[in-house]
């Protein structure tokens, strides 16, 4: 657990100045502090296999990582057998996850797509897609949010998988929120907080050991809110964990995870 890692429920005052598209928000100097950010041995352990083990139940043998990031979860699943295909909306993002590969001496087919140009960009043959470390929150519209989903289950095949995760909003937004750094932000050099959040925006607040501040603004997403729009999407099933666990209070975990099936 990384002690100096916490978030907190505070708000400011003023309201962010307002929301910008998700990829320009990663910006090369925070690109390179992202796996200094989430401590990939720290967080392997904190998932202790989970997203394979989900995966493999499911029965999905190729995944798409439609926000691939620096590439952990497409270079864990591909370790774990996968068949992995990583997207992203940055390219610094990706030119991360390609270094990230080969230190890993992972080969990966990477796509360089913003969600709402994805189809164009791929035939489909995925059994499953995951779209992991809070990014589906990016989208503040809510049309973009109806679009992207109805898009991620054309992309599936009949039985296939969508894991979609974000963080735990309804805490944050109930001013209860508080990171335990065990599970997805684990770097011991960085400190998280919560400066705003309302029910349109939330900014998170990255604070680096020498002093450097970023900010990252996304939409709320509620836990409800989530799962009906998965089911609006045609889902068929969804089930909710908490911190990789059904069992959970929904106050007290840090982020929530939807497997969604398509029937």
């Amino acid at each position: 657990m990384s002690e100096t890692l916490t978030e907190t429920g505070d708000a400011t005052t003023a309201a962010p100045a307002g929301p910008a598209d998700g990829a320009a928000q990663y910006v090369d100097s925070l690109v390179d502090r992202w796996d200094d950010l989430i401590d990939w041995d720290q967080r392997r352990t904190g998932e202790r296999g989970f997203f394979s083990e989900l995966l493999h139940g499911c029965g999905a043998r190729s995944v798409l990582d439609v926000a691939a990031g620096t590439g952990y979860h497409s270079v864990t699943l591909a370790l774990s057998g996968f068949t992995v295909t990583a997207a992203d909306g940055s390219a610094a993002m990706l030119e991360r996850t390609r270094r990230n590969a080969a230190r890993h001496g992972v080969e990966l087919p990477t796509v360089h797509a913003d969600w709402r140009g994805l189809p164009g960009r791929l035939a489909g043959g995925h059994d499953a897609v995951v779209c992991l470390g809070s990014s589906f929150p990016h989208l503040f519209d809510l049309a973009d949010r109806r679009a992207v989903l109805r898009e991620f289950h054309r992309l599936l095949p009949p039985g296939g998988v969508l894991v979609l995760d974000h963080r735990n909003f309804d805490a944050i937004r109930a001013r209860r929120y508080r990171s335990s750094g065990n599970y997805y932000y684990c770097g011991d050099a960085v400190r998280v907080s919560v400066a705003h959040a309302d029910a349109e925006t939330c900014r998170f607040r990255y604070s680096f050991a020498d002093g450097v501040t970023h900010h990252l603004e996304v939409y709320p997403l509620l836990r409800d809110e989530a799962r009906e729009l998965l089911t609006e999407a045609g889902f068929d099933t969804v089930q909710t964990f908490g911190d990789f666990s059904t069992d959970f209070d929904p106050y007290e975990a840090d982020f929530i995870i939807h497997a969604a099936r398509k029937a």
